[in-house]
């Protein structure tokens, strides 16, 4: 992926909000539900997405201007944990018949015996521990970033290792950022077989989703007209597009209920999607004031304040 700065198009000293701007704008250039002929476009609003979630996190965006990390997030210079696939043991040590032997000679089931029990007049040839089975290699730790949608409905994820092979993996029902999906076999080769790739998710934002526990949230805003009258409004969902009813007299700050629409759950279901709707008042200030003076005050409409 190209340097995150250049793919939203803002200088290195962007402030977050030059930053958050930029990303608004081409999301909503971008967004596959506005570009679902254009498969080039989604592979955009994937890199942008990206670029964005690394430059608005704070410590991941000092790292990357530091070099200690790339673009995708991953350590410069990574190595993988533990011993690496090699022995435990120092100075030589290699595995014997009957124990571990050191460079010297020494054989440590002679030490065990003497440990448990045999000492000095225990018989010649008598049981002595076996060693154990060999390690496996070191895990090699990955971060992947899920997009927004990509987490709500489960969408199979791909991931590109070390060695520069891709595989393919599930997500969780309930996915959240931070949590780790374990893939066997992928790391470090060792002595036991290889160790295992750990992916940490991460998972995107959305230019108008908000994830609240297993629903999503949207501000939806309506016309003065449609709150006073009621109207059918269409309504964007990670599934496509739904009608949605909104009641004559609807008040901003009323929210409704889209079942199913949310993220996936364990148990199989979905969570919904919550509607809050935001009344936007007309540009033309003359029929406004005109709509005005046709209504009646209302007296009491703060006497819950106190008022």
């Amino acid at each position: 992926m190209a340097d995150p700065y250049s793919i939203l198009g803002v200088s290195k000293g962007a402030d977050e909000k030059a930053i958050k701007s930029a990303y608004r704008k081409l999301a909503k250039e971008l967004h596959p539900d506005r570009n679902q002929d254009n498969p080039k476009a989604a592979e955009r609003f994937a890199e942008i997405t990206h670029a964005y979630d690394l430059l608005s996190d704070p410590q991941k965006r000092g790292q990357f201007d530091r070099g200690e990390i790339d673009e995708n997030g991953q350590p410069r210079s990574p190595f993988g944990a533990g011993f690496g696939g090699g022995s435990p043991f120092s100075g030589g040590a290699r595995p014997g018949q009957g124990g571990f032997e050191f460079g010297g000679g020494i054989d440590l089931g002679d030490i065990f015996d003497g440990l448990f029990g045999g000492g000095a007049g225990a018989r010649p040839g008598g049981p002595r521990p076996q060693p154990g089975p060999p390690p496996k290699g070191a895990n090699i730790a990955y971060e992947h970033l899920v997009a927004f949608t990509d987490a709500a409905k489960l969408e199979p994820q791909r991931i590109t290792l070390r060695d520069g092979k891709t595989v393919e993996f599930k997500l969780p029902a309930g996915a959240v950022s931070g949590q780790q999906i374990r893939i066997p076999g992928k790391g470090q080769p060792g002595p036991g077989g290889n160790g295992d790739a750990m992916v940490t998710l991460k998972i995107g934002k959305h230019p108008f989703y908000e994830r609240d526990g297993d629903n999503i949230r949207l501000e939806l805003p309506i016309s003065l007209k449609e709150a006073i009258k009621g109207a059918k409004v269409k309504v964007p969902t990670i599934d496509g597009a739904v009608m949605l009813s909104v009641p004559a007299g609807a008040q901003s700050g009323t929210t409704m209920r889209i079942k199913g629409r949310g993220f996936a759950k364990k148990g199989g279901e979905r969570g919904d999607q919550l509607v809050t709707l935001h009344i936007r008042l007309p540009a033309d200030t003359a029929a406004l004031a005109a709509l005005a003076e046709a209504l009646p005050d209302d007296p009491n409409i703060r006497s819950d304040l106190g008022l």
